[in-house]
């Protein structure tokens, strides 16, 4: 508990997560409102949730700066120095992480989802079913998942810059490039995390040629996010500071 409470102060001392949190929010929360408001017709629980991605690219920012500022500015020295045992030290940084990015994630699914309900009054918005729900309040479980492998990659890259670069452009431009290799690229691009992340919340599954369910996508994800963040452990527990 006393590493859990020192993680969390050490986050919160410093500008750039109260940024990150208000700017995911306005981003996921704000697309809500300007898709509802200019939509002509019935919205659907997706459309709802169309600024989700902008918001999940600055969770992952946070995330990786939470271990790469430590890096930048020789803090992670004095951890290590105070906490010998460095996998306790960064499995506690990547908890209080996870837990702000999920509670983060789920606010701003529901309260997309609300402003969306009260600015278009005439779409069944209503959480009917387990499938309503995935499409909702998976986003924060996402968002947690998604927090420790971003910690992974900067205990790995240990450069903002570099880790951010990756973290951004896997997502958004290499797993679509994989498709272009020819013949085997489509095949790949389906075992790719993200794409896994975009079938775990899209609105029906069945008719997708996804290698496996949704809920086993979420499962997948968060089994390529642990196999990362496990790499991180056993090299930050390997080598220098």
């Amino acid at each position: 508990m006393t590493l859990l409470a020192v993680e969390r102060m050490k986050l919160f001392s410093t500008r750039s997560p109260w940024w990150c949190i208000s700017l995911a929010l306005v981003l996921t929360v704000g697309m809500a409102a300007m898709m509802a408001w200019q939509w002509d017709g019935p919205m659907t629980l997706g459309m709802t949730q169309g600024g989700r991605q902008l918001g999940m690219m600055v969770m992952l920012v946070l995330a990786a700066l939470s271990v790469t500022t430590e890096y930048r500015f020789g803090t992670i020295r004095a951890t290590f120095l105070a906490v010998p045992n460095r996998i306790a030290a960064l499995v506690a940084k990547a908890v209080v992480v996870a837990v702000l990015a999920l509670v983060v994630g789920e606010v701003a699914a529901f309260g997309s989802w609300g402003l969306a309900g009260v600015l278009s009054p005439e779409s069944d918005l209503a959480l009917s079913g387990v499938d309503a729900w995935r499409q909702v309040a998976g986003g924060g479980l996402i968002y947690g998942l998604c927090a420790i492998l971003a910690v992974g990659v900067g205990a790995l890259v240990r450069q903002s810059a570099g880790a951010i670069t990756l973290l951004l452009m896997w997502p958004l431009l290499l797993e679509n490039l994989i498709s272009l290799i020819p013949n085997i690229g489509p095949e790949i691009q389906k075992w790719m995390p993200f794409s896994a992340v975009s079938h775990f919340l899209a609105a029906d599954g069945s008719g997708s040629d996804m290698p496996f369910g949704q809920w086993a996508a979420l499962g997948y994800f968060a089994a390529v996010s642990v196999a990362v963040f496990a790499l991180a452990l056993f090299v930050t527990h390997r080598r220098d500071a």
